[in-house]
């Protein structure tokens, strides 16, 4: 590509004007084939971060990327859908959203990522269980999806490889919080799967990716609109991330809790996020009629063993043996990892549980290896926590409120920071709900 088609996309982005549709889709080709200055890619990411561009350039964008790899073709994509979510501490809803939704006749063939920051991603939760293959490519993702429902595949190369590098980029040249380019990317990844039906999750507050509910909302518009222009029907959910979703926390951890809850007595917090974005699946695909009736069906395919059953299928699928996924399904805690130490923190103040400071957790666990500093880093699966109270309940002091699995002594600094992370209120309060708004 010529670097003067580039030098006029720059000046084009600086000075607000519209860029040149076809150098823009050449420029993206250019990327993905690595055929580029790196330098100017990161001169074009700066301008874009520092001045934003329009709604039909980011689905241009996101569009261009799309097509620079792979995309799953389905002769009908009515009823394939997916979920994103930007994020959260405990966010597991991946693992219970794809066999449920399976169970529930729908078809998910999800991408997912690791994570790099305070805890890990979807796949790094999938490998903690024994034998887990993530690397599936589409053929392969497409094949799955249609014997048994549902898989979850790490992102590869296949897929969108222009994000490859841009996002490689974005990240050493202070350009990751552009909501364009956040939404060129999640949802170039999206569109390739084939969906019909999208749901996305935008985390807001102290814990989220987005701290600020204008920030959210605009987050949310951004990736809503993209995704429509490109002819998936799409809605965005906006909830509240100042709280740790669930009992539990960490990656062997998270998957225990997702078992739990795909046999029916696990965390009601997880589960209520779980039915929100499953219930505007099924209903934007007329697999029901009504939230109400959704819930129902969800409900059905937990209580009857389906859904489980469907988690059991994917792991065969995917690389775990029977017998381990038997049993990871009958009894999770024998085929899961353990830490060496489980440290007991124990209240101060006798009243109602009104705050825990998830950040405060999870950066602790990082620490001690559920996340990562470097994308390098390997990650710890055992570690994390487990929360023994749900937010309003009453405690007293002295009462074991967490458990953190560790592997290396805890410092008098982690366990200071621990037992500081729980506040609690004299009088009793009504508990929010996790949703805050909906975006279409």
């Amino acid at each position: 590509m010529k670097s003067d088609d580039v030098e006029l996309l720059i000046q084009q982005v600086q000075s607000s004007n519209p860029m040149d549709s076809a150098i823009l889709d050449n420029f993206i080709q250019a990327v993905a084939q690595r055929s580029i200055d790196i330098k100017l890619v990161e001169r074009w990411l700066k301008a874009v971060h520092s001045n934003g561009i329009s709604v039909a350039e980011t689905t241009q964008l996101t569009k261009g990327m799309m097509l620079s790899g792979a995309v799953i073709d389905w002769s009908d994509n009515a009823l394939v859908v997916d979920k994103h979510s930007t994020g959260g501490v405990g966010d597991k809803m991946s693992l219970m959203l794809a066999p449920i939704l399976a169970a529930c006749g729908l078809k998910v063939p999800m991408l997912a990522g690791r994570g790099l920051g305070h805890t890990g991603g979807t796949i790094d939760k999938l490998e903690a269980i024994p034998g887990f293959n993530c690397s599936l490519n589409p053929l392969q993702m497409k094949t799955q999806v249609e014997a048994i429902g549902c898989c979850i595949a790490a992102q590869n190369d296949a897929i969108a490889p222009a994000d490859g590098l841009l996002y490689a980029i974005r990240d050493v040249t202070d350009t990751i919080d552009s909501i364009p380019l956040i939404t060129a990317s999640i949802i170039s990844k999206k569109a390739a799967e084939g969906l019909g039906t999208l749901v996305l999750d935008v985390k807001c507050g102290k814990a989220a990716f987005m701290q600020t509910l204008e920030d959210a909302t605009g987050l949310a518009e951004s990736m809503v609109g993209a995704a429509k222009g490109l002819g998936i029907n799409t809605v965005a959910q906006i909830t509240q991330m100042d709280y740790p979703i669930g009992q539990y926390v960490g990656n062997s951890l998270e998957v225990l809790g997702s078992v739990m809850v795909l046999q029916g007595k696990g965390s009601k917090d997880t589960l209520d996020i779980v039915i929100l974005q499953c219930a505007e699946l099924l209903t934007r695909t007329g697999k029901a009629e009504s939230h109400v009736q959704a819930e129902k069906i969800i409900s059905q395919v937990i209580d009857n063993g389906m859904a489980l059953e469907k988690f059991k299928h994917m792991c065969i699928q995917q690389g775990v043996d029977q017998i381990t996924a038997q049993k990871l399904c009958e009894n999770p805690q024998d085929v899961l990892t353990q830490s060496a130490h489980i440290t007991e923190i124990k209240a101060q103040d006798t009243g109602y549980i009104c705050e825990i400071d998830s950040m405060m957790l999870a950066d602790i666990a990082r620490k001690h290896g559920a996340g990562r500093f470097s994308i390098e880093d390997e990650i710890i699966a055992e570690i994390g926590f487990e929360i023994c109270f749900e937010r309003g309940n009453q405690i007293n002091s002295g009462d074991v409120w967490l458990k953190f699995h560790h592997n290396e002594s805890l410092t008098e600094e982690d366990l200071n920071k621990l037992t500081n992370s729980l506040s609690t209120t004299a009088q009793p309060f009504v508990i929010k709900n996790r949703l805050i708004s909906i975006i279409e």
